[in-house]
C-alpha cells in the first residue's frame, strides 16, 4: 500500500529519493506514536550530527507544544504528558524552551541560559497534536461554524457525504476544539466542483478524515455548527454529560464547573446553547470527575441568555471544589419528539424538532426495537410501526434504524431528506384511564379517589366502569382483590360504560376494586386500568345504632329550641 506522506528516519537522515516532493521539519520529530502528529518529542539542534535528544517535561509547556504542532503541520496540541509514548535511551535536551506560541519552529524560540543535568524517569515529553489544521469550518459566524473543508494531498476542498449526523460531526468539532456538534446540513451550490467524499461509516470506525476521503465532483457541500465554548462529555448523547467550559478561545484548555457555582437557570442556558430540550437532571459527578481544571467563579444566569458565557458571573473566585461536585447535566429530548394526527398523544405520525425545524420522520427497516419514542413520551412501549404515503415529497428527517440501535438519540441520527413516506407509531398507552364509581341504596354515588367507600351488609350496591369515547366497542373487566381471593367479572361496554350489580353486600365483598378497559384497534389489543376503589362492608346494627344516636341528638335539639321560644314568649307577655 502506498502512502502520500511517508517519513523515513534512517540514522536521522531523510531518504530524499522517496520524499523528493515533500518538505519535512528537520529539527523536531514525534516518534513511537500512532500517527505523524503523536509520539515522544525529539529535537536535533545541530544539523552537523545525527543525534536526536528527548525533551524533559519540566522544560516544556503548552506554548512550546503549540509551536511543535504547527511546525509539524498538525493541529493544536490536545495531550501533553510525560512518558506517554515511553522512555528511551536518547540523550536529554538540557535547556528550558521559552516559546511565545507564535513561532514557526521550536528552535526559533528562546531558551534558558542554564542547562539541566538530569531529568526524572517518566518525564520525557509525550505529545499528541490534533489534525484540525487539515480540517476547518469556513464562511460561518465563527471558527466553529461553516462549510467543512479538508486539506488532503496538498489540496484543500469542501467535504460532502451522505448520512452525516451529529454523531460523526462531533469528531470534527472535537478535532477543532469546538465543543459539541449542534447541527449538520448540506448546502447546494450553483455548479459541480471538486470535493472530498467522506462516508460517515468510515469516520465512525475511528479512521481519520484523510483516510476516508475520496475525490469526487458535486454541487453539494457539508456545513456544521459546533458549540465553541461549552460541551457535555462522557455522556450517552450530545445532550448529557459532564459540563466543561472554554472561556478563552486563545487556549485549548477546558474547565469543569463546580456544582455549587451552577443552578437550574444556568442549566437552562446550557441546554438551549446545545440545541437540546429543558434540563431534566442536574447532579454532581453523575458523569465522572475528569482531569480538567475547575472554573473558579459562580454563574448568575437569568435563564434567558443564549450562551453560558453571556451570563454574569461572581467577582470572587473559588479556590477549591469538593470531590464529586463537578456538574453532570442531562437535557431532555422528549419535547423534541411527538406523535401527531392519531387518536391520542400516544399514536400518530412521528415528528422531530431538530435545528429549530419540526419535520416528520422516515426510516428504513424500523422495528419495535427502534421505536423507543414511546418511552421518551411516557407512552409505554411500541405496539406497531408503519409508514404512510403522502401525495408528494416533502422535507423529512431520515433516521436509519442502525444508528438508533447503537444507542444514539434521534437527533444524533437525523439527516435532512425529502420523501413522500412518513413513519407512523402506535404505543401501548394509547387509551385514557377509565373511571370507577360505586352507588348503594344507603349512601348514594361516589367516585374512586383512592379512598374507602362504605356499604351496609345486605344492601344493594353497584360498581360502574366508564371511559371517555375514543373507540367503539370493547369490554370492561372488574377486578376484585381481597386478602385471600381474587375475582374477575366481565361485561361488554355499552355506551362506553358497564355496571356490575351486587344484590346483597357481604363481608366477602370487602376489598379493592378496579376497572380494566379492553379494546381491539389498529390490529392490536389495548387495555387501560382505573384507580383502585376500596370497599368496606358495615354491620347494620352499627348503622342502626348510629341512626338512633343521631335521632336522639336531633330530638334534644328540637326540645331545646322549643324551650327557648317559650321563654321568649313569657318574657314578652310579662312586659
Amino acid at each position: 500500500m502506498l502512502f502520500d506522506n511517508i517519513f523515513l528516519f534512517v540514522s536521522g537522515v531523510f531518504s530524499l529519493s522517496i520524499l523528493s516532493s515533500i518538505i519535512c521539519p528537520d529539527s523536531v520529530r514525534l516518534v513511537d506514536g500512532t500517527s505523524l502528529c503523536s509520539g515522544r518529542l525529539e529535537v536535533k539542534s545541530d544539523q552537523s550530527n545525527q543525534w536526536w535528544s528527548s525533551v524533559c517535561e519540566d522544560d516544556f509547556d503548552q506554548q512550546d507544544a503549540e509551536v511543535v504542532c504547527r511546525e509539524l503541520g498538525c493541529g493544536a496540541p490536545s495531550v501533553l504528558q510525560g512518558a506517554l509514548y515511553g522512555e528511551v535511551e536518547a540523550p536529554m535536551w538540557t535547556k528550558e524552551f521559552q516559546c511565545g506560541g507564535h513561532e514557526s519552529a521550536l528552535l526559533d524560540c528562546r531558551s534558558s541560559g542554564s542547562a539541566r543535568n538530569t531529568c526524572s524517569p517518566g518525564k520525557a515529553v509525550g505529545l499528541t497534536c490534533s489534525e484540525s489544521e487539515e480540517v476547518r469550518l469556513v464562511g460561518g459566524h465563527s471558527r466553529c461554524a461553516g462549510t467543512v473543508e479538508l486539506k488532503h494531498k496538498a489540496d484543500r476542498r469542501p467535504v460532502i457525504g451522505s448520512d452525516w449526523t451529529l454523531k460523526e460531526a462531533n469528531v470534527v468539532c472535537r478535532n477543532l476544539d469546538c465543543g459539541s456538534a449542534v447541527s449538520v446540513g448540506e448546502r447546494k451550490e450553483s455548479s459541480d466542483r471538486p470535493v472530498w467524499l467522506i462516508n460517515p461509516n468510515c469516520v465512525q470506525s475511528g479512521s481519520s478524515l484523510r483516510d476516508c476521503a475520496i475525490s469526487v465532483s458535486s454541487s453539494s457541500v457539508l456545513y456544521f455548527t459546533c458549540s465553541d465554548s461549552v460541551r457535555l462529555v462522557d455522556g450517552t448523547s450530545p445532550c448529557s454529560g459532564r459540563l466543561e467550559l472554554k472561556s478563552d478561545q486563545s487556549n485549548q484548555w477546558w474547565s469543569s464547573v463546580c456544582e455549587d457555582d451552577f443552578d437550574q437557570q444556568d442549566a437552562e442556558v446550557v441546554c438551549r446553547e446545545l440545541d437540546c430540550g429543558a434540563p431534566s437532571v442536574l447532579q454532581g459527578a453523575l458523569y465522572g470527575e475528569g482531569e480538567a481544571p475547575m472554573w473558579t467563579k459562580e454563574f448568575q444566569c437569568g435563564g434567558h441568555e443564549s450562551a453560558l458565557l453571556d451570563c454574569r458571573s461572581s467577582g470572587s473566585a473559588r479556590n477549591t471544589c469538593s470531590p464529586g461536585k463537578a456538574v453532570g447535566l442531562t437535557c431532555s429530548e422528549s419535547e423534541e419528539v411527538r406523535l401527531v394526527g392519531g387518536h391520542s398523544r400516544c399514536a400518530g405520525t412521528v415528528e422531530l424538532k431538530h435545528k429549530a425545524d419540526r419535520r416528520p420522520v422516515i426510516g428504513s427497516d424500523w422495528t419495535l426495537k427502534e421505536a423507543n419514542v414511546c418511552r421518551n413520551l411516557d407512552c409505554g412501549s411500541a405496539v406497531s410501526v408503519g409508514k404512510r404515503k403522502e401525495s408528494s415529497d416533502r422535507p423529512v428527517w431520515l433516521i436509519n434504524y442502525y444508528c438508533v440501535r447503537s444507542g444514539s438519540s434521534l437527533r444524533e441520527c437525523a439527516r435532512s431528506y425529502s420523501s413522500s413516506s412518513i413513519l407512523t407509531l402506535t404505543c401501548s398507552d394509547l387509551l385514557v384511564r377509565p373511571n370507577i364509581s360505586v352507588s348503594s341504596s344507603t349512601y348514594g354515588v361516589s367516585e374512586a379517589q383512592q379512598q374507602e367507600f362504605r356499604v351496609l351488609r345486605g344492601s344493594t350496591f353497584t360498581i360502574s366502569c366508564s371511559i371517555q369515547p375514543q373507540y367503539p366497542g370493547g369490554s370492561f373487566q372488574l377486578t376484585f382483590t381481597s386478602s385471600n381471593t381474587t375475582h374477575n367479572y366481565t361485561q361488554p361496554a355499552v355506551n362506553h360504560s358497564a355496571h356490575f350489580l351486587f344484590p346483597a353486600a357481604e363481608p366477602a365483598h370487602q376489598g379493592n376494586y378496579s376497572c380494566v378497559y379492553h379494546v381491539y384497534v389498529f390490529s392490536h389489543n389495548f387495555s387501560s386500568e382505573s384507580r383502585l376503589l376500596s370497599l368496606t362492608v358495615s354491620d347494620p346494627s352499627v348503622h342502626h345504632h348510629f341512626i338512633r344516636v343521631v335521632l336522639l341528638l336531633l330530638t334534644l335539639l328540637l326540645v331545646n329550641t322549643a324551650l327557648c321560644c317559650c321563654c321568649k314568649v313569657l318574657t314578652l307577655s310579662v312586659v
